[in-house]
């Protein structure tokens, strides 16, 4: 069978799992409700420039997080309950595995954003894109944007040590560099070796890409350059993605043949230790 057309129908089921709980259901809201909720607050100071930023700030981060914190999360389940070992004898089951997750993740990182652009068009009264040229900039950048950081965020998740304190250590310096690259406040106020640093990892450019989409024209004066840059947004992305891409397939593999049963039966005995102590 086609293993893109399986892919999607394991990607269709995850989906139909997740609506069954309650659970999985607020941990995939809790994010753009938050975010939602922060913006909210500082609509009460009745600053709409400040509100918006926040907003595009919001579908960053959610971009960011999806990427490059929840596919890590994933790839990581799925290693140390052996969903990866039983796959790799199949024959194409890693090409249905990455196109499930691919749909998994894509589904989720639409809905909150159309959660954040309804939430905070409905309750903080929020200006949407007022032009078909913004729409298709929203469109392009959050599309972009998702192709830089999710193939990033798999490759990461092969490298990572079969161990949850990494993925704790890992989720540090994300969560700083999330803060750093100027989602909620104005890039410029950093010290300009930081705004060098940030400048090179994606999030950067997809918060300010965002930002010329749901930000008036004059808001441009708040950024380093003075410019929206789309074509630098753009670009950057653009090779982010490119090199995740082509990077991401092969570490997956890499670390799906290093997977055995005796691994994966030393990583059950040393889980059994630690609760026994």
């Amino acid at each position: 069978m086609n293993p893109y057309r399986l892919g999607l129908s394991r990607g269709a089921i995850e989906l139909r799992q997740v609506l069954r709980s309650r659970k999985d259901i607020y941990s995939y809201l809790s994010t753009p409700l938050l975010f939602l909720a922060v913006s909210y607050w500082q609509s009460r100071d009745g600053d709409d420039a400040t509100t918006q930023l926040s907003l595009a700030g919001g579908i960053a981060s959610t971009i960011f997080m999806f990427g490059l914190l929840t596919v890590p999360q994933f790839l990581f389940g799925d290693r140390e309950d052996g969903t990866l070992l039983r796959l790799r004898g199949v024959p194409g089951a890693m090409t249905v595995y990455v196109t499930g997750k691919t749909l998994f993740v894509l589904v989720n990182i639409a809905v909150s954003i159309t959660l954040l652009l309804l939430g905070g068009w409905a309750l903080l009264g929020i200006e949407l894109p007022d032009t078909p040229q913004r729409w298709l900039t929203l469109l392009w950048v959050v599309t972009l944007g998702i192709m830089a950081v999710v193939p990033i965020g798999a490759a990461v998740g092969s490298l990572l040590p079969a161990a949850r304190e990494a993925l704790g250590i890992y989720m540090l310096p994300m969560m700083g560099l999330m803060i750093a690259s100027g989602t909620f406040f104005p890039l410029r106020d950093l010290p300009a070796w930081l705004q060098n640093v940030v400048s090179v990892f994606p999030l950067r450019w997809i918060a300010q890409g965002l930002r010329s989409t749901l930000l008036p024209d004059s808001a441009q004066a708040l950024e380093v350059s003075g410019a929206w840059q789309h074509l630098t947004v753009a670009g950057v992305l653009a090779l982010w993605a490119v090199a995740g891409l082509a990077l991401a397939p092969r570490l997956l593999q890499r670390m799906t043949r290093r997977e055995s049963g005796s691994r994966l039966s030393a990583r059950e005995r040393q889980r059994m230790a630690k609760t026994a102590y």
